[in-house]
């Protein structure tokens, strides 16, 4: 239970406030002290908020709409507040404000009007998903949503395949298996998928396999097709070493030519770069022949 017999007064600043993404125990000690204590707290959906406080014994001194249809208004009003010296608590309706979510256009704002800004962290569906997912790339890139149409998808994941990191994306159910079905055609089968649907909530279900396989998972039971999905895929394996085609092609021109010459139109008709290709060349021109 949340204590409030000696409030504290809050510094005058903007809250961006994390809230719990479907448990909402997932909430943490700090979120509901500035929820408990601000002036104003804003909401992207004054309903949802409205359930999370009365959960935990909240009732906010004001709560006010904020969502992505008012953003640019609410936010001359909220930075007025903030100037008068009262505290705002902003939420999303899951997870943290700003983050595939409202929030961006209202924190620049109030940055622009020189006014403090101070993150209240708590449940991310990203770092959720990739800490159970098992992929151990060193780095991830969040990309978000991506877009509607297959043609304009396929062209961002055209742009994303060579990437050597893990690739992590939303997707809503009722795009889940188009998506999964591009992802495959785009980047192969052989790769990794996580499938982590309904985070934290009733129904979690996190499932690895390869990309070749995941479309018939989905297909296999509608229930799998349900709910928010955070996507993971595993990055592109780096290549190593020049490419076989590329090591032909300056075999049979060394066989024929000087190595600095064999050098420069290998890397002309490969692309290759020539500090790759010149240490090879060395190297095969210094074998004993057989």
């Amino acid at each position: 239970m949340l204590h409030t017999d000696h409030p504290q007064k809050l510094e005058a600043a903007l809250y961006v406030v994390a809230t719990p993404i479907g448990n909402l125990r997932d909430i943490t000690l700090r979120a509901l002290e500035i929820l408990a204590h601000a002036d104003i707290v804003a909401a992207e959906d004054t309903r949802n908020t409205a359930h999370l406080l009365s959960q935990h014994a909240i009732r906010a001194k004001q709560l006010i709409a904020v969502h992505q249809h008012n953003e640019r208004g609410a936010a001359d009003k909220i930075i007025a507040q903030l100037q008068a010296g009262l505290s705002v608590a902003f939420v999303s309706d899951a997870g943290t404000p700003a983050v595939s979510d409202p929030g961006a256009l209202l924190v620049q704002a109030v940055l622009a009007a020189g006014l403090r800004v101070i993150p209240i962290p708590g449940a991310s569906a990203v770092v959720a998903a990739l800490s159970a997912a098992g992929l151990n790339d060193a780095h991830f890139l969040f990309y978000g949503f991506l877009p509607n149409k297959s043609a304009a998808r396929c062209s961002v994941l055209q742009s994303l395949q060579e990437h050597p990191y893990t690739l992590v994306f939303y997707e809503a159910p009722h795009r889940i298996v188009e998506s999964v079905a591009d992802l495959c055609a785009v980047f192969g089968g052989e790769r990794q998928i996580v499938l982590a649907r309904e985070i934290t909530k009733l129904f979690e279900t996190i499932h690895s396999c390869k990309l070749s396989e995941a479309e018939a998972w989905l297909l296999s039971d509608s229930n799998q097709q349900r709910g928010e999905f955070v996507v993971l895929i595993s990055g592109a394996v780096a290549q190593t070493g020049l490419a076989l085609e590329t090591q032909r092609i300056l075999q049979l021109l060394l066989a024929e030519l000087p190595l600095k010459q064999a050098v420069q139109l290998t890397t002309q008709i490969t692309g290759a770069a020539r500090n790759e290709i010149y240490p090879l060349a060395l190297q095969l021109k210094n074998q004993p022949e057989s």
